[in-house]
C-alpha cells in the first residue's frame, strides 16, 4: 500500500500538466525504482487504479484523501518553468509530438525558457500561447532577433539561458561551468546537443532540455524527443525530465536540487 500511495502522489504532482478532467495515461514514472503505467486519477485525485474496494479500509481511503489534499495544496504553490528548445521546424521535424502537445496546455505553466532554434514564428507563437512569459535566446538557425544570452530571476534562483553552440566543446561540463560563472547564475539552461539532461555540477544546476521534436543534431541522429519542467519552490528545484521512447511512451525522471544558503 505504501508503494501504491507513493506512486499515486507522484502521478498527482505530474498531473498538473493535464487538463482538469483529462486522465494521465501511458506515462512511465521512474522514482527510486518504482514504475507505474496506465494509471488513471480524476481531477480531485480520489481514485487510484489497481486498488480494489475489497482491499481498502476506511482508514486507507482517509490517508489517500489526506495525501491528495496535500498534493492539491502543492499544486497551488508551484512555480512551473518549462525548459524547451531545438525544435528545428520545419527543416528537421514537421511538428511537436502529439503526446507532448497533449501535456503542454495553457494555464499550467508560469514561465517558459527556450534555448532557441525554433526556426519559424509559428512555433514562437505556439509557445506564447502556452505561457505569455516566454524567454528565448538565439539558436544557430533562428532568423529572429533573439539575444545570445539572457538572465532572469525566478524565486530564489538566478537563471541563465543560452543556446549552447557558443560553448566549446559542445556540452562540455567545464566549459558550461565557465559560462555559468561568467553569467553569475545558479541555474544554466542550454541546448544545442539535443540531449535531455539535468545535473548538479560544482554545486550549481545545469539543465539541457534537449530537442522537443527529436530533431537530429550535428553530434547524433539518434535523438529522443524531450523537455524539462522545473518546479521552483523557494530554494529548491525539482526537475521533471520528460522523454518520448521509440514506441511512443512518455517517460519521466526526477532530479532534486537545493541551493546552498
Amino acid at each position: 500500500l505504501a508503494e501504491e500511495l507513493l506512486c499515486f502522489v507522484w502521478e498527482q504532482l505530474c498531473a498538473v500538466l493535464v487538463s482538469d478532467r483529462g486522465p494521465w495515461t501511458h506515462v512511465r514514472f521512474q522514482r527510486s525504482g518504482l514504475r507505474s503505467t496506465d494509471r488513471r486519477a480524476d481531477a480531485g485525485g480520489e481514485s487510484l487504479a489497481g486498488t480494489t474496494g475489497s482491499c481498502c479500509c476506511a482508514s486507507n481511503v482517509a490517508k489517500r484523501e489526506e495525501e491528495a489534499g496535500g498534493v492539491r495544496q502543492k499544486e497551488q504553490n508551484m512555480v512551473l518553468v518549462l525548459c524547451i528548445g531545438d525544435l528545428h521546424i520545419p527543416h528537421r521535424a514537421s511538428d511537436l509530438p502529439a503526446k507532448f502537445k497533449g501535456l503542454l496546455l495553457p494555464g499550467k505553466i508560469q514561465h517558459i525558457l527556450c534555448t532557441g532554434d525554433l526556426c519559424v514564428k509559428e512555433m514562437h507563437d505556439f509557445l506564447k500561447g502556452i505561457c505569455s512569459d516566454l524567454h528565448t535566446v538565439k539558436g544557430e538557425f533562428d532568423e529572429a532577433a533573439y539575444p545570445e544570452t539572457k538572465t532572469l530571476t525566478i524565486g530564489n534562483f538566478k537563471i541563465g539561458l543560452c543556446h549552447g553552440h557558443q560553448v566549446v566543446p559542445w556540452g562540455d561540463l567545464d566549459s558550461l561551468a565557465m559560462l555559468q560563472r561568467k553569467l553569475d547564475v545558479d541555474v544554466l539552461v542550454t541546448g544545442h546537443t539535443h540531449k535531455t539532461k539535468a545535473y548538479q555540477y560544482e554545486e550549481r544546476l545545469l539543465v539541457n532540455p534537449g530537442s522537443a521534436t527529436g530533431a537530429y543534431s550535428s553530434l547524433t541522429e539518434d535523438v529522443k524527443p524531450g523537455f524539462i519542467l522545473m518546479d521552483i519552490d523557494g530554494s529548491r528545484i525539482v526537475s521533471y525530465i520528460y522523454s518520448l521512447s521509440a514506441d511512443g511512451e512518455v517517460g519521466v525522471e526526477k532530479l532534486e536540487y537545493t541551493k546552498n544558503a
